[in-house]
Order: structure tokens, then C-alpha cells, then sequence
């Protein structure tokens, strides 16, 4: 009875071992038929309802491309009809103006485009459907340049900033072999993204060059395909659960959108090299496949009350897998901090290479003008001398007070020089990083006092056009009068064999201040490569090919632009482009540092 006994008591002892075993394998089984079950479940239901949506989105696709193209096809044909207006043709004749824009307004109202311009020889608005664009300048815009240059239609992309896009067709008014002027016709094309934003839930047009020209997301325009879908705010921990919960029955998922999965169809646009892109979510697909998952993850729910112990398991490991992703990403931080400190200091470095091969280029122009400069000194001493020897002489004869007034002379002689050499200590000095008010005007007339020994020395007639007001930069006073007489310097060279040389400097402003240096001489030969370091069209040894190249620098560090076109009739037209100072306000800069 004894060893019955003690029989009876090892026997669950060494039962309990073996239950346990079987119990983890009953575990493993229904959890793994559970996923197995639901998995192949969501696979084939997902395939076959995906499917069904994404023939939907690509039909609505279509749709909408030939839409696009319709809406393109229908404006490009406008300006050959109005470049053959006889009322047009004859308002840029005779230069009356006063019917022009009610007329262009009927027919905006007929046609449907979203605005119609018409521009004069000289690129100025003259007539149109919108009022506040009469009188603006589009000399530079590209549907201007582009239709003087060709004899068709042309059609232009043009980005306003901030996310908006102009989309033109524009031809030239041609009349008796002579170019009148430009009309310039804009596709309504936001009126389509308005109407995909109801229908579709997210809907992009590209480029040939990817970038996006149209989309329901303001956002998103501007940006390229990778970059747009990177745009979304950062979900929260409990967004990322659900998103989790959503996503995973909705595979393969192409991109997200707003935090949403979502199909992505593509399709081609007979035109320029545009896609379209639709992005579908998957809602109506989820709605329906977790209509089947719920009842079939209702039936599992009890059995799968032991995949805990797996889980618990899972989370363990998990757990030590973040810890030592933890420890990779601090060693990766510190090696990131080292990286920057080490690239910030190379910038410094770099910063101050570049104020030594600009103090060295001003310090060569001050060595070519050198020689104008010993003689505009030169004659106010030959003068100071005159006036003594006769002074000498008054005091002598006893006429005191016209030896006075040689005095005077002398003395106005002296502050001339005084000003020639506070000019040339002032340009010599190296200029600072930090930008102040600076009046255009006055860098200008600056400039040109500097460059008048070298103007002077050569029949070089010279034009000035500055307004009356003043006109205020933000900038650096000595670095801009470093840029203006480079740009003075080069049209010196550019039209030193013309026997007619001309130069003529103006001071504009609008929504920017503008300063154009024209020269009548023979052009740019490759505009392509001017602004490149060590180009240059002079002969070995007189010019290092820096100086364009510093000065479109110089003019980038205040937030503007250095551009550079040829004059139809012959010379080359340099211009700087800055923001203007407004006081109280914020400077915007056009260029990114």
C-alpha cells in the first residue's frame, strides 16, 4: 500500500511536465490556424475588392486626363484667333487702348479662360481681363520671351510661389512683318482640380520633370512625387495603433496620404510628358473585408486567450531588440554630432575664403584704376599751384581779398581730392556680413564716381537714369558698390572698340528694385557658363574670370539675383534684382543662402 502510495503521488508529478507540453503545442496550433485562417481570408478578400476599386480609380482616371487635355486643346486655340483680331492688331497700331480690355473681357466670358492679356512690343500690359495687371512689365516673363521667339502658340508653366502656377499659351501679334505685341491666354485649369477634390480623394499632376504642377493638396505643388508623400503630420501614439489595426488588412499598400494608406494609379498624359497620379483609399475595401475578419475573429477569441504566453515572449525579445536599436542610435548621434561640428566649421572656413577672393578682387580693380585716380589728383595740385603763384601776386600788389578767393579754390580743391581718397579707403576696406538700409541711388552714383577716371580716359558716353525718391536695400553698401562696378567695369571692356560707345545705368523699382548696366557692345557669346568661376572672355592676363562670379554671390548673400541677357539691337543687358527695405517688415530674401 505503501509503494502504491507513493506511486499515485510521482505519476501527476511526472504528468504535469507532459500536460503543459501539449497544452503549449494546442496553443500554437490554434493560434497558428487562427492567422492562418483570418490571413488567407483578409489576402483573398482584399485582392478581390482591391482590385474592383483600383479598375474604378483607373477608368476615373482616364476621365480626367481627357478632361485635361480637352480644357488645353480648347485654350491653345484662343491666341491664334485673337493674334488675327483686326481690332486688337489695330489697337497696338494706333496705341489706343481704351476698348481693348473690355474687349478681352467678352471674350474671356465666351471662351471660358481664366484671364487674357495683351501685351506691346516693349512687354508692357495694355489691355486685360484683370485691372490691376494694366501697366505691369512682363519683359522677363517667360510666355513674353518665349512667343517672340517663336512664330506658334507657345505654352508656358510659370510659379508664382507659394504653391500657385499659371498655366498660359501665348502668341505673338504679328502684323505687316512686324511684331506688334503678345497675347497671352491662361487655362483654367484649377477649375478641374476643384471638381477631382470632390470626387477623388487625393489627384496630382506632374511634369516632365516630376515635379507637381496640379493636386488637390496645396501642398503639395511644387514638391516632387517622394517629397509630397513625406509631407504629413506626425501621428500620435494612438494614431499609429489604429493605423496599425487599419492598415494591415489593406495589403499591399502603395503610399500614404494624410496618414492613410492609399492605391496609387498612374497614368500617362499625351502632352509636355504630364502624369496623373489618383490616390484611392482603401475604406470601402477595409469596410467589407473586416466585415468577414470580425466574425471570424469572434470564433477565435477564446482559443487564442493562451497566445498571451507567446506574446509576453515576443514582447521580451522585442524589448531587447529596442534596447540595443537604443544603444546603435546613441553611438549614431554622437557620430552625427561630430559630423556637424566638423561641417560647421568647414563652413567657416569656407565663408572666409570666399571675403578673401572678393577683398582680392576689389583690390585688383583698385590697381587698374589707380592710374585714372593719380591723375584726377594730379590736376586739382596743378590747379593749387596756379591759384598760389597768382595769389602770391594779388598779396603782393595789395589785393587781399581777391587772394582770398584763390584760397577759397584751393580749399575746394583740396576737399575734391579729400572725397577721391575717402572713396578709394572706403571701397578698399573689407565689407561686413551684416546688412543694413542702403539707398540704390547712392551706391550708384558712388560707383561711377569711382569708375570716372577710366570713363573719362575713353569716349565712353554714359547715361544715368535714377529716380528722384530714394530707393532702399537691404544690403551691404560696400560689397553693392563692389558688384555695381564690376558690372561698370565690364561694359568699359565690352565697348571699348566701338567708336559710338555707350553705357547706360538705371535705377528702377517695382515690386523689387532693379539695377540694369547696358552696353552697346557686341553681347555675350555663352550665357550658359558667365556666372562659373574662371570664365571669362578677356585675353590671358587681364582678367582672372572672378569677377562676375563673386558679384552673383555678393547679390545672392542680400536675397537677390545677378541675370544677364543680349539686347536684340546688340550689347548685353546686366541686371540686379533685390528685395526693397519696407520698414516695419520682414525682408523676404529670393534666394536661399
Amino acid at each position: 500500500m505503501i509503494e502504491e502510495s507513493e506511486s499515485e503521488r510521482i505519476r501527476p508529478r511526472l504528468a504535469q511536465p507532459g500536460n503543459s507540453w501539449w497544452l503549449r503545442i494546442a496553443v500554437a496550433l490554434i493560434f497558428g490556424v487562427a492567422i492562418a485562417s483570418i490571413w488567407t481570408t483578409n489576402a483573398w478578400l482584399t485582392t478581390r475588392f482591391s482590385e474592383n476599386t483600383r479598375v474604378r480609380s483607373e477608368l476615373r482616371l482616364a476621365l480626367y486626363t481627357g478632361n485635361l487635355l480637352s480644357e488645353l486643346q480648347r485654350t491653345a486655340v484662343v491666341p491664334l484667333l485673337l493674334a488675327r483680331d483686326p481690332a486688337l492688331i489695330g489697337s497696338l497700331n494706333s496705341n489706343d487702348f481704351s476698348t481693348t480690355s473690355a474687349r478681352l473681357i467678352a471674350a474671356q466670358k465666351e471662351i471660358g479662360a481664366a484671364s487674357i492679356r495683351l501685351l506691346d512690343a516693349s512687354g508692357r500690359t495694355v489691355g486685360s481681363t484683370d485691372r490691376y495687371q494694366l501697366g505691369t512689365n512682363n519683359v522677363l516673363s517667360p510666355f513674353y520671351v518665349e512667343a517672340l521667339r517663336s512664330s506658334d502658340t507657345v505654352f508656358t508653366v510659370t510659379n508664382h510661389g507659394s504653391g500657385a502656377y499659371e498655366f498660359t499659351y501665348s502668341r505673338a501679334v504679328i502684323a505687316d512683318g512686324r511684331t506688334l505685341g503678345v497675347i497671352v491666354v491662361g487655362a483654367d485649369l484649377s477649375r478641374l482640380e476643384r471638381s477631382w477634390a470632390g470626387i477623388s480623394d487625393a489627384v496630382a499632376v506632374t511634369d516632365s520633370g516630376g515635379t507637381i504642377i496640379l493636386a488637390t493638396e496645396p501642398r503639395w505643388r511644387g514638391l516632387t512625387m517622394p517629397e509630397a508623400l513625406a509631407v504629413r503630420d506626425a501621428p500620435s501614439a494612438i494614431q499609429r495603433a489604429f493605423q496599425v489595426t487599419a492598415d494591415w488588412t489593406a495589403m499591399p499598400i502603395d503610399a500614404y496620404v494624410q496618414g492613410r494608406a492609399v492605391m496609387q494609379a498612374e497614368a500617362r498624359i499625351p502632352f509636355r510628358g504630364w502624369r496623373m497620379t489618383s490616390f484611392t483609399t482603401y475604406a470601402s475595401v477595409r469596410e467589407q473585408v473586416n466585415a468577414v475578419l470580425a466574425l471570424e475573429i469572434m470564433g477565435f477569441a477564446i482559443l487564442l486567450a493562451g497566445a498571451f504566453y507567446v506574446l509576453s515572449r515576443r514582447a521580451r525579445s522585442q524589448s531587447v531588440a529596442y534596447m540595443r536599436e537604443s544603444a546603435d542610435l546613441r553611438a549614431l548621434n554622437l557620430r552625427l554630432t561630430r559630423e556637424i561640428a566638423e561641417r560647421e566649421r568647414m563652413q567657416k572656413e569656407l565663408r572666409v575664403a570666399e571675403q578673401t577672393v572678393q577683398q582680392s578682387s576689389k583690390l585688383a580693380a583698385l590697381g587698374e584704376m589707380s592710374a585714372g585716380v593719380s591723375h584726377e589728383l594730379n590736376q586739382p595740385l596743378a590747379a593749387m599751384k596756379t591759384y598760389l603763384a597768382g595769389a602770391r601776386l594779388l598779396l603782393q600788389r595789395g589785393r587781399a581779398e581777391e587772394a582770398l578767393s584763390s584760397f577759397q579754390r584751393i580749399d575746394d580743391l583740396i576737399e575734391r581730392m579729400g572725397a577721391i581718397t575717402r572713396q578709394l579707403k572706403s571701397y578698399a576696406r573689407k565689407g561686413g556680413e551684416a546688412v543694413e538700409p542702403v539707398d540704390l541711388r547712392a551706391a550708384v552714383s558712388s560707383a561711377l564716381t569711382m569708375m570716372e577716371p577710366q570713363l573719362r580716359s575713353r569716349t565712353i558716353r554714359v547715361i544715368r537714369n535714377l529716380p528722384r525718391g530714394t530707393v532702399m536695400v537691404m544690403a551691404d553698401r560696400i560689397r553693392l558698390e563692389q558688384v555695381i562696378i564690376n558690372l561698370l567695369r565690364n561694359a568699359v571692356d565690352a565697348v571699348r572698340d566701338k567708336r559710338d560707345a555707350r553705357i547706360e545705368i538705371t535705377v528702377e523699382t517695382g515690386a523689387h528694385a532693379h539695377v540694369l548696366v547696358r552696353d552697346n557692345g557686341p553681347g555675350i557669346s555663352d550665357l550658359e557658363n558667365l556666372f562659373e568661376p574662371f570664365w571669362t572672355t578677356k585675353k590671358p592676363g587681364e582678367g582672372t574670370g572672378l569677377g562676375l562670379a563673386i558679384s552673383s554671390s555678393i547679390v545672392a548673400d542680400f536675397g537677390g539675383r545677378l541675370t544677364a541677357h543680349n539686347e536684340d539691337q546688340g550689347g548685353a543687358v546686366f541686371a540686379v534684382e533685390l528685395p526693397l527695405h519696407k520698414p516695419g517688415q520682414a525682408q523676404q530674401t529670393l534666394a536661399a543662402e
